[in-house]
C-alpha cells in the first residue's frame, strides 16, 4: 500500500517535471525578434516564374519586354502567385519579413491572398509545415513566424509567396548562427500552366494549394503558375509573350473564361502563333470544370453549355489539324458534387481533385517528349 508521504512526493515530482517542460517550451518558443538573421529571397533559390528575369523580382511578367497589356493584365501579373523560394536551414524557427507595394483581398482567405506557405521535404515528399499572413492594415516589415520549435537537422524548405499581393521585398529569417543557404531547384524541367482564376488560385485557403503547386509537388516537375484571374481567353498579348517563354511544354486552362464567340475567334490563331515560334513543344489544353451555379440557373447553364460545346468541337479539329496539340478532360467534383466554394470556384478539396484528374494524363503526354521528373 502506497503511503500518504509517497503520494505527496510523487505529486511534487510530477509538478516539478511539468514546470521543467513548461519552461523548456517557453525557451524554445520564445520570441526571437532580436535574434533573427534575414536574407532577401533573391539571394536564395527563387523559382516558379515563367519569365525568370523581370524588373521587379517577385512579379511574373516583364512589361518592358512585352507589350499590349491592359491595366487589369498588368495589375494581376504584378502579383506573386506561384513564386517560390527554396533554401536549406537548421534553424528551429523560420520567419518572413515582407514589404508590399499593393495587393488585393479576395473574399475568401487572407492566408492565400497575403500569406506565405511553408513546405519541408521529408521522406522524399513535400509536407506542409506552417504558414502566416499579413493583414492589409499592418505595417510593412513586420516579422511573421512560419514555424518554430523544430529540431536541429538541416532541412530542405520551400516557401510559396502570396497569390494576390505584390511583394516589393521578402526576407527569410532564421535564428542567428543557423545555416541558411540556397536550396536546390525543387522541381525539374519547366512547364507553363497558363489559366484563369482557377489556376491563379481564387478560392484556395493557402498559397500552396493551387493546381500548379499541387502538380509540382506530386510529380516533381515545375509547373510555373501564369494564372491570371478573369483572363486566359487566348488573347494576342499573352500569345506574343508566351512565344518567348523559356519552357518545355504548355498546359492551358483556356476555356474557363470567355464565351463561345471568344473561343471560336481566338483558339486557332493562338495555337498557330505559339507553334510558329515553338515547333515540337506540346500544347495541352484542359477542358473546363463544371460550374455549380449552372445547376439551377438556366442563364448560366445556357452560356456554359454553349461555350463548352464550342471548345469541344474545335479541339476535336485542333488535335487532328495540329501536331503536338492535346485536349484532356478535367474534374473538380467528388461523387456528391459538393466541392464548390461560390458556385464558380472550387474549394481546396476541389482543386486537389482537379490536379488529380489531370496529373496522369499530363505525365503520359510529357513522357513522349522526354519530360520526366
Amino acid at each position: 500500500m502506497i503511503s500518504r508521504k509517497s503520494k505527496l512526493l510523487k505529486s511534487m515530482a510530477l509538478f516539478i517535471a511539468f514546470l521543467l517542460v513548461l519552461s523548456t517550451g517557453q525557451a524554445v518558443g520564445q520570441n526571437h525578434a532580436d535574434e533573427y538573421a534575414f536574407t532577401e529571397a533573391t539571394e536564395l533559390t527563387l523559382t516558379g516564374k515563367v519569365f525568370q528575369d523581370t524588373p521587379m523580382p517577385y512579379q511574373r511578367m516583364d512589361f518592358d519586354r512585352f507589350g499590349g497589356w491592359t491595366a487589369k493584365d498588368r495589375h494581376l501579373l504584378e502579383m506573386s502567385a506561384g513564386v517560390m523560394v527554396s533554401f536549406r536551414t537548421d534553424s528551429p524557427v523560420i520567419a518572413v519579413k515582407a514589404d508590399f507595394s499593393s495587393g488585393f483581398n479576395t473574399p475568401y482567405s487572407h492566408f492565400a491572398d497575403h500569406g506565405f506557405d511553408l513546405y519541408i521535404k521529408s521522406g522524399g515528399r513535400w509536407h506542409w509545415a506552417g504558414n502566416c499572413c499579413y493583414e492589409r492594415s499592418e505595417e510593412n516589415g513586420k516579422v511573421k513566424k512560419l514555424v518554430e520549435q523544430m529540431e536541429g537537422s538541416v532541412k530542405e524548405c520551400l516557401i510559396y509567396f502570396p497569390l494576390f499581393a505584390k511583394p516589393a521585398s521578402v526576407q527569410v529569417g532564421v535564428i542567428s548562427g543557423s545555416v541558411l543557404e540556397p536550396g536546390p531547384e525543387p522541381f525539374s524541367h519547366r512547364i507553363c500552366l497558363h489559366g484563369s482564376s482557377f489556376m491563379h488560385g481564387v478560392g484556395t485557403t493557402r498559397s500552396g494549394i493551387t493546381v500548379p503547386a499541387i502538380l509540382s509537388r506530386q510529380t516533381g516537375l515545375l509547373f510555373c503558375n501564369l494564372g491570371v484571374s478573369g483572363d486566359c481567353r487566348m488573347e494576342p498579348q499573352f500569345a506574343a509573350a508566351l512565344m518567348e517563354a523559356d519552357v518545355e511544354a504548355f498546359v492551358f486552362d483556356a476555356f474557363s473564361n470567355g464565351n463561345a464567340e471568344s473561343v471560336n475567334h481566338n483558339l486557332f490563331p493562338f495555337i498557330e502563333t505559339l507553334q510558329s515560334a515553338k515547333p515540337g513543344v506540346p500544347l495541352i489544353f484542359m477542358g473546363t470544370i463544371y460550374r455549380h451555379r449552372r445547376s439551377f440557373n438556366q442563364g448560366h447553364n445556357w452560356g456554359e453549355s454553349k461555350k463548352i460545346a464550342m471548345a469541344d468541337s474545335l479541339m476535336k479539329i485542333a488535335v487532328k489539324k495540329y501536331k503536338d496539340v492535346y485536349y484532356i478532360p478535367s474534374n473538380a467534383e467528388d461523387d456528391w458534387g459538393d466541392t464548390t466554394l461560390d458556385g464558380v470556384h472550387p474549394g481546396d478539396y476541389g482543386y486537389q481533385l482537379w490536379a488529380s484528374s489531370v496529373r496522369k494524363k499530363i505525365l503520359r503526354i510529357l513522357r513522349r517528349y522526354g519530360i520526366r521528373p
